[in-house]
């Protein structure tokens, strides 16, 4: 979301949300936050540890099990992945020497298949979304954590694989500890959550991360269906959970507090879901929709809501894509000009290269960067201007757009763009 002092409001959630704290929820569970870019919960069961979730590298691993052999010297031996993401596995090979068994749940549904086609570019975009190429000062946070271990030097991924791979819901007990783990997709086809009776504790992985889900990715993706995630965001309200402990972010601490914040959540993303078919449904093109998809007055300016990490236009171009395609219904887009006739066409139209560019620099310096940014698009699209000046000058104007931008992902992308740009 592009906002005034955008820059600034990112980087004061990053330090409130996610101060390094160890979470005391019962006498047997412990709950990480601060201490990787995503949480773990260590069980205490009757001769060994359990954990849910492992940290984003070995080193963070290791600092966290330190804490807890303060008070305990059990080795662990039984690990749980909320969900694939390898800033949730990737401490876990710092577990080899113990672990006896490592347990996750199955994708609902497969990789489109060739998918490993796109690695190169899918790498080089993830690398773009998550900044990794950026100072700590330039990112200015990572939205819905502290950065990863491997980018600022704090260990590295060291992945262990799953022993046993589940399907459905199942109970087990595991060294006195009776666990309940059910299949929950939402951000992720492979996620889960788990539920302990005893203690009245749920653990719900990425189902909710304390602001804006990230309905989309901007590294690219399969679509992540959002009214299932949706569904998995009720079947988390139906426990009786005194607390729930997300993979990202401060626990919910009282039943009816968690109802209360997980029930805004789920009802903002419907909201949006919901109000975006219906404008669908009335022949808007894309950017009409989100000229008028609006948020309920209740649900608007939750603290917990806000867009950090995704955003509410991001899903709706995520939304109409998926229910659509890429025609959007109008006749002009059915077959489009190339960008390099069109732009072409458009210069030949205004016969004054020199106005166009004082154009962008005007722009620039207002609250029209977005305009500038197209302007030079179309002067690049000719080729027949100096392409090394005009990528300094829309570098220049994506530095002033990051400014605006609430979304870590959407900063680290225009940053990282900049830093191609003026290689």
């Amino acid at each position: 979301m592009l906002t005034e002092s955008g820059r600034e409001k990112l980087q004061i959630f990053t330090e409130t949300a996610y101060k390094k704290k160890i979470y005391k929820i019962t006498d047997t569970i412990q709950h990480f936050v601060g201490y990787g870019h995503s949480n773990a919960i260590v069980i205490e069961a009757n001769s060994s540890l359990i954990l849910i979730d492992t940290l984003d590298s070995d080193k963070r691993a290791e600092e966290m099990i330190e804490a807890v052999r303060k008070s305990t010297g059990k080795p662990v031996k039984t690990i749980i992945f909320t969900h694939g993401h390898p800033d949730h596995r990737g401490g876990s090979g710092y577990f080899k020497d113990t672990v006896e068994q490592i347990i996750a749940f199955k994708p609902i549904k497969p990789v489109l298949k060739y998918t490993e086609r796109l690695s190169d570019v899918l790498g080089e975009r993830t690398k773009r979304q998550f900044g990794y190429r950026l100072t700590n000062e330039e990112a200015g946070g990572q939205g819905i954590g502290i950065r990863e271990g491997h980018v600022v030097g704090d260990g590295q991924y060291y992945f262990l694989q799953p022993t046993h791979l589940l399907e459905e819901e199942t109970t087990l007990s595991i060294d006195g500890v009776e666990l309940e783990l059910y299949p929950a997709p939402g951000e992720t086809d492979d996620t889960c959550i788990v539920w302990l009776p005893s203690e009245k504790v749920l653990c719900c992985g990425d189902n909710y991360y304390g602001c804006w889900p990230n309905l989309y990715a901007l590294r690219g993706g399969q679509y992540r269906d959002i009214a299932q995630w949706i569904d998995s965001l009720d079947k988390v309200l139906s426990f009786p959970a005194e607390a729930v402990l997300p993979g990202h972010t401060k626990p919910l601490i009282g039943y009816e507090y968690a109802q209360e914040v997980l029930g805004n959540y789920k009802d903002s993303m419907k909201e949006v879901l919901l109000q975006t078919l219906d404008f669908m449904n009335e022949g808007y093109t894309v950017d009409e929709v989100i000229e008028r998809v609006n948020l309920p007055e209740h649900l608007q300016g939750l603290e917990y809501m806000g867009e950090f990490y995704g955003t509410i236009e991001g899903s709706i171009r995520s939304i109409y894509q998926a229910y659509f395609g890429w025609f959007d219904g109008n006749p002009t887009n059915l077959n489009k000009l190339p960008r390099k006739v069109f732009a072409t066409k458009f210069m030949e139209m205004i016969s004054d290269e020199a106005m166009v560019i004082e154009k962008i620099e005007k722009a620039s310096t207002s609250e029209e960067c977005l305009w500038a940014l197209e302007l030079c698009d179309i002067l690049l699209d000719t080729g027949s201007f100096d392409e090394t000046e005009l990528n300094h000058l829309k570098a220049d104007v994506i530095l002033k757009i990051a400014d605006y931008e609430t979304s870590a992902n959407g900063r680290h992308y225009y940053l990282e763009s900049v830093k191609e740009l003026t290689k």
